[in-house]
């Protein structure tokens, strides 16, 4: 199951390689989508850090081909993904279909100005509060914050909660999120109640 990352040069390197690692020690196939093809540089907040291969450009990238999308953080990287038109259209995909999307720091940038975070509880870099109360949000000061198929935290600190509350397991009702790699069920009657990593695909 293919997750996608979307992020370019600037993006947080923790808020990348974290979720990054826990995709894939839970069986998926994180690919990441940027806005040009070879590789991107990371930061350490204002240090240049690791370089990180390209496998999709966001201006091919099918979102069908994707069972949600994970948008790591970074000012530089928040800024320049927000600013291109396909990878806005990439992530208004995602709300389009419903599928889940996971937003760290300064990627909220990017759901304002995919115009999908009206009417939405949400989080994300307090610096980024205004901009998102303006596109209609409903900002709040939590760790981390879930809003139907979103899922938004604040900041690096925050990734402990952020990955927990993304990828481990918990009782959720019919119609939560359930990777089919990786899942139990029971029935009672009247009542389906489904233990299930918390992400990335509608239960069925």
């Amino acid at each position: 199951m293919k997750v996608a990352v979307l992020a370019t040069d600037g993006v947080e390197q923790v808020e990348l390689e974290r979720p990054w690692q826990v995709l894939e020690e839970a069986g998926a196939e994180p690919e990441l989508v940027s806005l040009e093809a070879g590789s991107i540089t990371a930061y350490d907040h204002i240090d240049k850090g690791d370089t990180k291969k390209v496998d999709a450009l966001v201006s091919t990238a099918d979102p069908d081909s994707y069972a949600a999308l994970v948008l790591p953080g970074g000012v530089i990287n928040g800024d320049f993904v927000r600013a291109d038109a396909d990878a806005v259209a990439f992530v208004k995909a995602f709300f389009d279909s419903g599928k889940p999307v996971a937003a760290i720091c300064h990627a909220a940038w990017v759901l304002a100005e995919a115009d999908v975070v009206k009417g939405r509880r949400m989080t994300s870099w307090p610096s980024l509060q205004t901009d998102l109360r303006n596109a209609g949000a409903e900002w709040v000061d939590e760790e981390v914050v879930v809003d139907g198929n979103l899922i938004t935290s604040r900041k690096p600190d925050d990734l402990p909660a952020f990955m927990q509350t993304v990828f481990l397991p918990r009782d959720l009702p019919a119609g939560g999120f359930l990777p089919r790699w990786r899942h139990s069920s029971r029935r009672r009657t009247g009542k389906v109640s489904i233990r299930c990593w918390r992400a990335w695909t509608s239960c069925r």
